[in-house]
Order: structure tokens, then sequence, then C-alpha cells
């Protein structure tokens, strides 16, 4: 069942399917609650699921500002609050997985799944910032040469040549939010997690690679992994059939 809550002044869409204790599934970045249909379905065999858009993806729209990890997780907080649920399941996959890990550090929950989940900042080797900054500069140059506005659409084609596709496919102010997120580390709030903390994923991710998630099972005090050789980012599509067993073996016991 689709639904839409008000929580101040967010529109929140959300689906709710199954019967049982509550769990909440968490989309990452570019994507919407639909990318999580196998889980769902999966986890409706337990719980009552409640599958989030999270403002700025699928239904939900835009937050009115710039948002960092702490807005998107007090939403979920609300969220929670607003529908009565206690002591839920969080299952966080990417950037999903950065409100879970925060989320869970400060509140009751009874397990936590982090699927290639995204908390940890990036190593970066000095050809980034070199980059970075030569794009700051050529920013600064077009400017003072052509002028704002002419200078915009020349920026506009260096950007999309240089950035990242989720980057180039948001709007100015989702790629704001997501320059944002993608520079907080939350590895300090991982050891103030006390869940039973399920780990899975994609040895081959690129995106957030296996060594955040040994990271993440060092730092967590109850937590534990498992990898899919021969998967990556989308571990769970990539290897649905396995993923589907330790998913069910967690939630059953």
């Amino acid at each position: 069942m689709e639904k839409t809550i008000e929580i101040g002044d967010v529109s929140l869409h959300y689906s709710v399917i199954g019967n049982g204790t509550p769990m909440i599934l968490m989309h990452g970045w570019g994507c919407n609650h639909t990318t999580l249909a196998l889980i769902e379905r999966i986890a409706a065999e337990f719980h009552t699921v409640y599958n989030v858009d999270f403002p700025g993806f699928g239904e939900s729209p835009e937050p009115s500002s710039v948002w960092g990890i702490e807005e998107y997780t007090r939403l979920i907080e609300d969220f929670v609050k607003a529908l009565g649920l206690s002591n839920p399941i969080l299952l966080g996959h990417s950037f999903g997985g950065r409100v879970g890990l925060l989320f869970s550090s400060r509140n009751e929950v009874s397990k936590l799944i982090l699927v290639d989940a995204a908390g940890i900042k990036p190593k970066r080797p000095l050809s980034y910032y070199i980059k970075v900054y030569s794009f700051k500069l050529m920013k600064l140059a077009n400017n003072l040469i052509y002028g704002k506005e002419k200078a915009q659409a020349r920026i506009e084609a260096a950007r999309a040549k240089r950035g990242s596709a989720d980057y180039n496919n948001a709007s100015p102010r989702m790629r704001s939010i997501l320059s944002k997120v993608v520079n907080e580390d939350l590895c300090h709030v991982m050891p103030s997690i006390k869940a039973p903390t399920l780990l899975i994923w994609g040895e081959n991710d690129t995106a957030t690679p296996i060594r955040d998630a040994r990271k993440m099972e060092r730092l967590i005090p109850d937590a534990g992994l498992v990898s899919f050789g021969g998967c990556g980012h989308y571990s769970f599509l990539d290897n649905p059939s396995q993923f589907a067993a330790v998913l069910r073996s967690f939630l059953s016991n």
C-alpha cells in the first residue's frame, strides 16, 4: 500500500506491506523505494515493512534547504514517532546506510542491516584534490572573463564531463546535498550502536568498497559481515538468492 505522511513541512512518501514488528527500508542515492522491492518482499514474510522515499527521490519532494545526514535522520526519527513504531529493524542500502548508522547510534532499534552502505569518508588521492581545485579555479576565471550568465553554460558543460553520474543527474539543490553528505564521516558514532548488526557486501563494490565494511565490522560492537564474490554495489540484485538466504536467516532469529 502506497501512503504519504506530512511531517512538518515535509511530505514523505512510503509503502507499507506485511505484518508483525516494524522494519524500515532506506534506499540509496539516486534510487527510490522501488529499488528495494526484492528486499521488501522478503522482509514482509516476517515484519510490517515501511519502505520510504527519502526527500528528493521517488515521490517525496526535495527538501526546502540543503540537508545533511542529520536532517535526513531526524526525519526518520519523526516518522517513527508519528507512526508509533517501537524498536524497529532498520535496513539501509548505500546512502540509506548513513541514516541507519546515525539513527541506530542514538535510538533503540532491534536490528540494523547495512547493505553496501556508505558512512565512511572515502580516502582520496592527490589527483582528486587537483581536479577539485582546478575546477574551482576554472569557475572563477570563467566568471571574470565571460560574466556570470555566459560563464554558467561553460561551467555546466565542464561539470558534465567531470562530475559523477549521481551529481550530473541531480538538481542544483540535490547536488549541494550530495556534496555535503559524501563528506560526512560517521565512524565516530559506530561504537555507540548496540543493536545486532548485519553487514552485507559485494566484494567488487567500488562505490563503498569492502574495506569500509571491514572497518564498520571493527567499530560496531555487535557486527558481522557477509560478503558475496563477483558482486558490486547492488549485491542484493547481483546475487538475489544468496542475499535472500542471508536476510531470512538474520530476520528469523
